[in-house]
């Protein structure tokens, strides 16, 4: 065999009998993979004199990147919303679990909280590869305090903060620290809101806006500012009028800055948006479409209550509600139960519906170069899927870390 040692001794992996999502079409091609990355073998063949090592058949399955859900508040139990001497092995249980489920990579949610938790919370929240212990952390989004007493959903109101005269400075007394810190969800109608987008943006905190009474002025001087993302479109914001059509607004909006993309996050668990409403949104800026669990510390365990930071809720089928009340809190659907629905609901390709869950948070997040892709040299995070996108196996760094039991089935 020709020697490929004059770059690396590491074994070449060879996925083949596969369709490979790159370039946004399903390719009948080999995926190549070495040192957890993904190889071009054009430049192994050629450069190199190199073959694979290993050559393993994919019995014609879909491979494609890695879910990332940039919106999960907890899941199995664990909430990370609430301080505990053994954070660490909840965040650990979570990511370890949510690999079945597809996901590759995430950012832990915290919903509103008395800054007492974020001071605790934070500092337990550390950046870190994926591998066989569970799924990359990318950094922790703040879903509040900053946001609106009429909107404010399931997050406490007697938590819910303004800024005062320090602005930005209150921000940071708020959270302890912002080194961990990935997404930033707040209400940009807030009075000194445009000085905070700006100094977050600068610190290459991606500011989303949600939970808001904005209307669309409000909403376009926030993006001008440098927010990038909307925290669960329709929900927690004011509904689409005609005169002003609020935050939904930003979808067709003529202001957004050139060269910037508005990206959306989507709950597609058949609950918390009518399928006609997924339908609007994603023709009207299909590229801009991210899909996020929002899922809650009772994903993965049987209906009854739970928690969600300092609220309790009840969990009933697929619906979950603050305790005693009506309204929606978090959701208990799975990544790749979201992507299903999304594909039905719309109608869209297999593809569109795989890049809404990896592509497009990797943009939104910038690291499109490492991740959301299976571009040469990107990050061997990938998933195999048969036809109705139902994950078989899970690979980080080009290691299986999960497989479907077919026994079990």
């Amino acid at each position: 065999m020709p020697s490929n040692k004059s770059v690396s001794d590491a074994p070449i992996v060879q996925f083949t009998n596969c369709r490979i999502l790159r370039d946004h079409q399903l390719q009948r091609e080999d995926l190549w993979v070495r040192e957890g990355k993904i190889l071009n073998p054009e430049k192994l063949f050629f450069d190199e004199k190199g073959s694979a090592d290993v050559q393993l058949d994919c019995k014609d399955s879909i491979i494609a990147p890695g879910f990332i859900d940039v919106q999960i508040n907890g899941g199995f139990g664990v909430d990370f919303s609430l301080a505990s001497d053994d954070f660490k092995s909840g965040i650990d249980l979570v990511s370890q679990k949510i690999l079945s489920h597809g996901v590759t990579s995430f950012c832990p949610t915290l919903v509103t909280s008395p800054p007492s938790v974020y001071h605790q919370v934070l500092p337990q929240i550390i950046v870190r590869n994926g591998g066989a212990h569970g799924a990359g952390i990318l950094g922790a989004h703040l879903e509040g305090p900053f946001i609106s007493k009429e909107k404010k959903g399931a997050h406490p109101e007697h938590c819910l903060r303004t800024f005062e005269a320090g602005a930005f400075q209150d921000l940071l007394a708020t959270y302890g620290s912002l080194d961990c810190v990935q997404i930033v969800t707040l209400a940009p109608e807030m009075r000194r809101s445009s000085e905070v987008i700006q100094e977050l943006t600068k610190r290459g905190i991606c500011v989303s806006l949600g939970h808001s009474v904005a209307n669309l002025y409000q909403a376009e001087e926030a993006v001008q500012h440098g927010a990038t993302f909307i925290t669960h479109l329709f929900n927690a914001m004011l509904p689409f009028h005609h005169r002003d059509p609020g935050i939904v607004g930003l979808l067709t909006s003529d202001k957004i800055p050139a060269g910037r993309r508005v990206f959306y996050g989507m709950i597609s668990d058949g609950i918390h948006t009518n399928p006609a409403a997924l339908r609007i949104a994603h023709r009207a800026h299909p590229e801009g479409l991210v899909l996020v669990t929002d899922a809650i510390a009772g994903m993965g365990l049987a209906p009854g209550r739970h928690t969600l930071g300092q609220q309790v809720v009840e969990i009933d089928g697929l619906n979950t509600y603050i305790a005693g009340t009506k309204t929606l809190s978090g959701s208990v659907a799975t990544m790749d139960t979201c992507v299903r629905h999304f594909q039905e609901a719309t109608g869209c390709s297999a593809e569109t519906a795989l890049e809404a869950a990896s592509l497009h948070p990797a943009q939104l997040l910038g690291i499109e170069h490492k991740k959301g892709t299976l571009n040469y040299d990107s990050d061997a995070d990938f998933l195999m899927l048969n036809d109705s996108l139902y994950v078989q196996a899970t690979y980080i760094a080009g290691e299986e870390v999960w497989r479907q039991d077919v026994s079990g089935m």
